[in-house]
């Protein structure tokens, strides 16, 4: 089902309700059919609000209410822009307000549209996020990966034991006692993750440099909130640690992403080109990586 779908039924769910019908005779009396308390049908009849947290701004837009962060500045035109906090609009300091609520009608579409992605998308990271204690899950090279605390193992080392049974995940062995915090969990696991992504990316970019014909330098781990990777002319590569929790197909496709930069330093047909040499499905592991969701850190 598409995201339009999904957001127009969200909005049908929400409609106000329609204008009472007299009620045919009952073929009970009322008490015996009771029906649900007013309070478990708020939610039914509110109507869908998005609100920026430093909105200043409310628009109604088809049958959702719109808080928006609203600015002016050195500008031509009338910009929007929709990220994880809401939607924000910009205008020329000479622009009227009602010239940029009809501009935000007229867009209305697609910024319902992309509000309903935003929205999605921080439900995901909600459930993407680890309680960090003994016995969680994390997700490793795209699959779940089991926390287990090791008392009797070296302080803060981490080991990974296959799985103790048909389909039971593997094991991350930290060397941390039963009370240690969730600090301390996270931290230790960050550390392994860390040297993981290392080796691994160290061998998938030997593995397609000889192939695109470059000589990679220098590898760097990064932790960008919104960059996977990036390319330096002099062979820097950095890419972002947090690729270890993705297939490896997807890992791979930032890798030849980045290494073809080191052949082409922009995004011209002669870069896709390059990437398409080496892995001829780069545009379907490119969506993949565009709707992947990490836990945040």
């Amino acid at each position: 089902m598409s995201m339009r779908r999904l957001l127009q039924l969200t909005l049908d769910l929400f409609d106000p309700p329609a204008p009472p019908v007299p009620p045919a005779a009952p073929s009970a009396p009322a008490e015996a059919r009771p029906g649900p308390p007013a309070e478990a049908l708020a939610p039914l009849i509110a109507p869908v609000r998005f609100a920026h947290p430093r909105a200043n701004r409310e628009l109604a837009l088809a049958e959702a209410r719109i808080a928006y962060a609203f600015r002016r500045g050195q500008r031509r035109t009338i910009g929007f822009s929709v990220g994880p906090d809401g939607l924000v609009v910009s205008a020329p300091r000479w622009t009227p307000l009602p010239e940029v609520e009809a501009a935000l009608r007229e867009k209305s579409g697609w910024i319902l549209r992309k509000l309903g992605e935003a929205h999605e998308r921080q439900q995901k990271l909600a459930m993407a996020r680890i309680a960090w204690c003994d016995g969680a899950t994390l997700p490793y090279l795209g699959e779940p990966l089991l926390l287990a605390l090791a008392p009797r193992q070296a302080s803060g080392a981490g080991t990974l034991a296959q799985a103790g049974g048909p389909g039971l995940p593997p094991t991350l062995q930290i060397g941390l006692p039963s009370g240690a915090a969730p600090e301390q969990i996270r931290d230790a696991a960050q550390a392994w993750l860390m040297r993981q992504a290392r080796r691994l990316f160290t061998e998938r970019l030997d593995h397609f440099a000889p192939q695109l014909g470059v000589q990679w330098r220098k590898l760097s781990l990064s932790n960008a909130g919104t960059r996977w990777g990036s390319a330096r002319s002099d062979g820097s590569i950095r890419l972002n640690w947090r690729l270890v929790h993705l297939r490896l197909p997807v890992i791979d496709y930032v890798v030849a992403h980045e290494l073809a930069h080191l052949r082409v330093m922009d995004h011209s047909p002669r870069f896709w080109d390059a990437v398409g040499s080496v892995m001829p499905d780069y545009a379907e592991r490119r969506g993949q990586l565009r709707e992947a969701v990490v836990p945040p850190w």
